[in-house]
């Protein structure tokens, strides 16, 4: 008996071999339930589900579990959705495109030309285009797209949405011509702004004059991205920052770190994106790859001076009094700021000395192409 049972593929053929099991008819059924026999009926010709209320019903005169019939009409329901269902490629383009990337970010800050997320096909258009592809499955945030961004496998599509922005914004901008001569005189020329926040308003003439494009673009939601370097053309470097952190210490160290690359001319074959370069993943140890070692030694060094850090700390470590903050900065004609960073970062605290970590981005927006923050980059079509 029970192996007619688990033959049966519906509600309605388990009813049914029921009833021939008990020598009932369908009226019989009908009328120990207390419904209309055409309700039975239409439960076993499968024109109606077998919900919760029915299953208890059923397994009560037909001793039958009710996780039985429900069971069954699960399955059937799924396979008979499968057979009138029609597969379509293109949902799955969608899912990747509005759930990997901040779509709707990305329309209020201007970079789409669309006004609501939910007009598909005027988002995907915009998209196509602000990818610079013809169709939507060639974005390559999708996993079968061809890449055309050389850039690490563990860079996600919220970043590379990012990168996009900043390559459009520096591919129009008109700079000097680059060479390492002009690299290694935008760091002399730097150097004496890091004495004052608002020095820092004349970095962008100074990289401009030196042949480095610099773009500032507002980080995006999860991507927790600090800067990047790359070329154009791998004649004409570019170094975009995020300013995420509006922190005078954090926007010297992350723009020498990107300087350095491009005086090392890294960058040229695979974009050098600096994600979250704050703590350990400002060190020099060991396990970061040496191209960030190279540049994390340089933005640092450029801040505060290996020596002098050195002897700071070992003149007055474990107490480092605000005067002794104030005096060192003076010393070395850097803002204390810098001063402070150093000390959070070797000593592990950063919740202290923070007075001194002053906001920087009032200072260098006016003078800079900057996109975020309520302005749009003008960019061409």
């Amino acid at each position: 008996m029970n192996e007619i049972f688990n033959d049966c593929r519906s509600p309605g053929q388990l009813i049914e071999a029921a009833l021939k099991a008990n020598g009932w008819t369908q009226r019989v059924l009908a009328i120990v339930l207390g419904v209309d026999e055409t309700g039975i009926n239409k439960i076993i010709t499968n024109k109606r589900s077998v919900n919760a209320e029915t299953a208890l019903l059923l397994e009560e005169v037909l001793g039958i579990p009710a996780e039985q019939f429900l069971e069954l009409q699960k399955t059937y329901d799924l396979a008979k959705a499968r057979i009138t269902a029609r597969p379509d490629s293109k949902r799955a383009t969608r899912a990747h495109l509005f759930g990997g990337l901040p779509v709707t970010e990305m329309i209020k800050r201007g970079w789409l030309d669309a006004e609501d997320v939910r007009d598909v096909s005027r988002v995907e258009a915009a998209l196509t285009k602000f990818f610079g592809v013809n169709t939507v499955e060639e974005i390559e945030v999708l996993p079968h797209a061809a890449k055309k961004t050389a850039v690490s496998a563990d860079v996600t599509s919220v970043q590379l949405a990012w990168l996009y922005r900043v390559r459009k914004i520096a591919s129009e901008m008109i700079v000097a011509k680059y060479s390492p001569f002009s690299g290694r005189k935008a760091v002399e020329l730097l150097r004496p702004l890091i004495s004052a926040a608002e020095e820092a308003r004349k970095v962008p003439k100074i990289l401009a004059e030196c042949g480095i494009r610099f773009v500032i673009v507002e980080s995006l939601p999860s991507a927790k991205i600090d800067g990047v370097c790359f070329w154009l053309d791998e004649v004409s470097p570019v170094i975009g920052l995020s300013l995420r952190h509006d922190r005078i210490d954090n926007f010297w160290f992350v723009l020498r770190h990107e300087i350095e690359h491009v005086l090392q001319q890294h960058g040229k074959s695979t974009v050098i994106i600096d994600a979250e370069l704050e703590g350990k993943r400002a060190g020099v140890g060991s396990d970061i790859p040496e191209e960030e070692r190279i540049a994390n030694a340089a933005a640092s060094e450029f801040c505060v001076p290996k020596k002098s850090m050195d002897s700071f700390m070992a003149r007055k470590a474990p107490f480092f009094a605000e005067r002794d903050i104030l005096g060192m900065a003076a010393t070395l004609r850097i803002h204390p700021g810098l001063v402070a960073g150093q000390l959070q970062h070797r000593t592990d605290r950063y919740d202290r000395f923070r007075s001194h970590l002053v906001k920087i981005r009032s200072h260098v927006a006016p003078s800079a192409v900057i996109d975020g923050w309520g302005d749009v980059a003008p960019v061409g079509e």
